[in-house]
């Protein structure tokens, strides 16, 4: 099947849906004897549950993704397993729920939809300009992120929509993990050796990626010594207290490889296009738009002849935009697949057998 699946690379995610949607949700993809690319590709949601809840402890990332994704993401939460994402998980719910963030994310969000999203969307507007409304949302969800993880926002949305190193790098590494997914373990480490296409661009990607977080972690701790505690970031919270708890510094040679790693991480995860699909789906389906411009008129009829920026305790009031949103995540997730390698031998919900040799994405 390895010459089906590199003829189809350049679509993987809509391939393997054709796929899953021929043979029922739960498919075997073999590849030759001597690579080790044998896997199962499922979207069934009672294997889904299976792995990711009522038999979680026997699906962890494993190893291969481990070595695929190590590059980037080091030990941080993405790339982690067992204990050492337990801890990491643990830390970062209690700091996303903690209200103080909280309140500083929507003010965030708040001041850089009225500061920066509305004016750049404004001058495109009043220019007749095409506009890439995907570019956009990286945009916006980047500087969003960097503010609420590191206290400094890059500013990359503006009208001159400036080139940022940092986002170029991410590109790149994230065109290379995919690549290393699709291709022969072999193939990949041998061009990583031999420094050349895609693997070359991996290792100047993580140069300026590391480059780039070392330098937003220099700037915090200047930043703690001669201002003290302001706002409530994740970065100020690892420095002034996570780093000192021992248990969850195990695994870490030291403390700014730490803080290199779950910095990284983090800003992955914010780099995401959730609100590119939300408008293009909002683009392919006028009823539900009207729905939402209904919903947002009946809540302030007033404001229907201006643009405002709503309140926190007005946007929970917002139900069928919450739905419009969970459904576009729903169909078009951050993370489009997770991958699972068995502990020990099990069958799946829907019927099939999996054993530690295999590799499983859902």
């Amino acid at each position: 099947m390895l010459p089906a699946l590199l003829a189809n690379v350049h679509r993987f995610h809509d391939w393997s849906m054709e796929i899953a949607e021929k043979c029922g949700g739960t498919y075997y993809l073999k590849g030759p004897w001597f690579v080790n690319m044998d896997m199962i590709g499922t979207v069934d949601p009672a294997n889904v549950k299976h792995m990711l809840s009522t038999n979680f402890s026997n699906y962890p990332k494993g190893s291969k993704y481990k070595e695929m994704f190590e590059d980037i993401f080091g030990d941080g939460l993405f790339n982690s397993d067992h204990d050492l994402w337990k801890n990491q998980r643990k830390v970062s719910v209690a700091l996303i729920n903690n209200q103080r963030f909280r309140k500083f994310l929507f003010n965030t969000i708040s001041a850089t939809v009225e500061n920066a999203l509305i004016p750049v969307l404004e001058h495109f507007y009043e220019e007749g300009r095409i506009v890439d409304i995907q570019e956009i949302a990286h945009r916006f969800t980047f500087d969003v992120t960097m503010k609420v993880i590191t206290g400094f926002s890059p500013e990359t949305l503006t009208i001159e929509l400036p080139k940022n190193e940092f986002l170029d790098a991410m590109e790149h590494a994230e065109e290379a993990t995919f690549y290393r997914h699709v291709r022969p373990k072999i193939f990949w480490r041998l061009q990583k050796w031999l420094g050349f296409g895609l693997e070359k661009k991996m290792k100047m990607a993580r140069i300026t990626i590391d480059r780039v977080a070392a330098s937003y972690v220099a700037r915090k701790r200047e930043q703690l010594i001669e201002e003290g505690e302001g706002e409530l970031d994740l970065l100020a919270s690892y420095l002034t207290v996570h780093c000192n708890d021992e248990k969850l510094m195990e695994g870490w040679k030291s403390k700014d490889e730490f803080l290199r790693d779950t910095l990284v991480n983090y800003m992955f995860a914010g780099w995401e296009n959730s609100l590119g699909w939300f408008f293009w789906l909002i683009m392919k389906n006028p009823v539900v738009e009207a729905n939402i411009r209904e919903e947002l008129n009946s809540l302030s009829p007033k404001r229907r002849d201006r643009l405002e920026v709503f309140e926190l305790e007005e946007v929970n009031k917002l139900v069928y935009l919450h739905g419009a949103i969970c459904e576009t995540l729903r169909l078009y997730p951050p993370a489009m697949y997770e991958h699972k390698k068995p502990l020990k031998p099990d069958t799946l919900p829907t019927g099939h057998y999996v054993d530690p040799n295999m590799e499983i994405t859902c």
